[in-house]
């Protein structure tokens, strides 16, 4: 079979993808393979000539794209570009994986977004998500998959996720603040990259909404993995509040899941609740 390319390998989506696919991936990530490097993407992507490249990299720390939106920009938008100029010239598929960040302008939304919605961004990450999406739609073999809040095992160049930290600052005694005024649903990269398999093998060529199942507050959610970790522990619930260090989020981003679940023969997403005890079963095997 011929390879698939997972760019952002060391991620914890890329290195899920990379275990997923197995001997078929070949996973690229820096300090290696710059996507900012149109050259090296060309070279690279000559000699591996690929059938698909799924696309995991992307600067994904919002404050931190906030206030460099420079960087941010030629990583999740003009990177992503020179993935698809050497998918054009190769005639390989493009997975681009995308966020729920691009939504949230619309202030009293109250129904998770479905993939003919208008994105409307509130903050540089989410902007420089939708520039790369409309990169990849120039392709008309694309695949456009929007997740949200990932958390999954550790890849060798991830940072900790949020399921991590409440669990490290409640067994170190740490006060604990979780924010109940963003929706959202956080998803598990063992899904996510599950259903990105599923849709290689498809064809059927678009915008993607994949995300686990429901929805919840960061509040919410930190209570429950406490709660599912057997850590007896208390979450302050607190409100939003941008600085100038940070940037505004969406108080809505809740994402439709109905037309990924339409397809004949695809795995279920299910509840987040369910797919964070399963990642915690995992977690504690390990």
């Amino acid at each position: 079979m011929d390879p698939v390319v997972v760019v952002g390998a060391g991620g914890q989506l890329g290195s899920e993808l990379c275990r997923q696919l197995g001997p078929r991936a070949i996973g690229l990530d820096l300090p290696e393979f710059d996507i900012t490097d149109r050259d090296t993407v060309a070279a690279r992507m000559e000699k591996i000539r690929p059938e698909a490249v799924i696309n995991a990299a992307a600067m994904t720390d919002i404050d931190q794209a906030q206030q460099q939106s420079t960087q941010c920009h030629a990583v999740n938008a003009q990177g992503v570009g020179h993935l698809v100029e050497a998918c054009q010239r190769l005639g390989c598929v493009l997975v681009q994986v995308s966020s729920d960040q691009v939504f949230g302008g619309d202030a009293a939304r109250a129904i998770p977004y479905t993939e003919v919605d208008s994105p409307a961004p509130v903050n540089v990450y989410g902007q420089t998500r939708l520039e790369g999406e409309s990169h990849a739609a120039r392709w008309e073999k694309h695949y456009i998959v929007r997740t949200s809040s990932l958390y999954g095992l550790p890849g060798p160049r991830s940072s900790e996720n949020f399921v991590e930290t409440i669990v490290r600052l409640a067994a170190q005694g740490q006060p604990l603040r979780a924010a109940n005024d963003q929706q959202c649903t956080p998803s598990y990269t063992l899904h996510v990259a599950r259903a990105i398999r599923f849709l290689l093998s498809t064809e059927a060529y678009g915008i993607y909404h994949v995300v686990d199942r429901g929805e919840t507050t960061w509040y919410t959610f930190a209570a429950e993995i406490l709660s599912r970790s057997g850590i007896s522990a208390a979450v302050e619930p607190i409100r939003t509040e941008p600085s100038d260090q940070s940037a505004p989020r969406p108080r809505y981003s809740v994402l439709s899941t109905a037309k990924y679940h339409s397809l004949a023969g695809r795995p279920t997403m299910p509840r987040w609740q369910d797919a964070l005890s399963q990642y915690l079963a995992i977690r504690g095997a390990r």
